[in-house]
């Protein structure tokens, strides 16, 4: 649902929010490490810019990319107006922050979070605005622990707004990161929520702005638990092949890849999100019985993890 802007809707607090929020998440990650995150800041000729925080080759993280961007233009591109037509040809204002972390050890699960505003609007009209976000996990092992841990975390999160946002917005989660053409999870979900203005700026805000902060608790403690695993070569390869089902997703599906790539971002900051390394093989399976096969069979399920 959509909602016409009304007082105080304030993007100045969201961006504000969104800044602080990234350097946060970048010095809490960085400690982690024991790497700095490199700073790209760009501009965009069309209106607006962003801060790019990078890590590459990592001692945890073989790639991270924190993203922060605040842009605006004339237009909304199609990807922003595929589902709500009316607003085609509408200026726009969007900014928010959207990262990815593809770890070294295949024992720690990839992860996604990105929380975001937009504000659209035409001369004669008061303006709309609405919210979107979420985070999501990718095990390429499985343990149930872990799948516990982060979608409670995430439950938690949503829990002081009301008690039907957690179920709703991870069922949103399991539909939405689907690799439609292969009838496959893309991991074990977790939350997914767009197009929120209802009921109010105040309330959405507050919402948006808790599952920012509970990222770090929802995911730091599965790193810590799995960093030191030991792996050899046969997980990095299942490593490899399932960060192929990454890149088939964040290319063909991701709104937000298409809204960057159409509304004329910056490229790097945008394909940051895809993995230093990645394999496909014709038709491969896993042997029957194996942590691979048990992937499949018992996590990429759209499970019920809190109860």
């Amino acid at each position: 649902m959509l909602s016409r802007a009304a007082a105080p809707v304030d993007p100045g607090a969201v961006r504000q929010f969104f800044e602080a929020l990234q350097e946060r998440i970048v010095g809490r990650l960085a400690e982690i490490d024991g790497k700095t995150f490199a700073r790209d800041e760009w501009g965009r000729l069309q209106g607006g810019g962003g801060i790019t925080r990078v890590l590459e080759a990592g001692n945890v993280f073989e790639r991270g990319g924190v993203n922060f961007s605040h842009v605006f233009g004339e237009r909304l591109p199609p990807s922003a107006t595929a589902q709500r037509p009316e607003l085609a040809g509408r200026a726009f204002e969007a900014t928010g922050i959207s990262l990815v972390l593809h770890p070294r050890n295949p024992y720690v699960p990839t992860v996604h979070m990105n929380v975001r505003f937009f504000l659209a609007g035409k001369p004669g009209a008061e303006p709309v605005w609405w919210f979107g976000g979420g985070m999501d996990l990718t095990p390429c092992y499985g343990f149930e622990e872990d799948a516990v841990h982060f979608h409670r975390t995430c439950r938690d999160a949503l829990a002081p707004f009301g008690a039907d946002y957690y179920p709703r917005f991870k069922r949103w989660c399991d539909e939405y990161f689907c690799l439609k053409h292969r009838n496959e999870p893309r991991g074990i979900g977790g939350i997914f929520y767009d197009d929120l203005s209802a009921p109010d700026f105040a309330v959405c805000f507050g919402l948006t702005q808790s599952v920012g902060e509970h990222f770090l608790p929802a995911y730091v403690p599965i790193v810590e638990r799995r960093a030191s695993t030991s792996y050899g070569e046969r997980e990095r390869a299942f490593q490899a092949y399932r960060r192929g089902r990454y890149v088939e997703f964040n290319l063909v599906y991701d709104r937000g890849t298409l809204f960057g790539l159409q509304s004329g971002g910056r490229a790097e900051s945008i394909l940051v999100s895809l993995p230093p390394l990645v394999a496909w093989r014709y038709n491969w399976k896993p042997e029957p019985g194996s942590a691979e096969e048990r992937l499949y069979t018992e996590f990429l399920t759209a499970r019920d993890w809190v109860t």
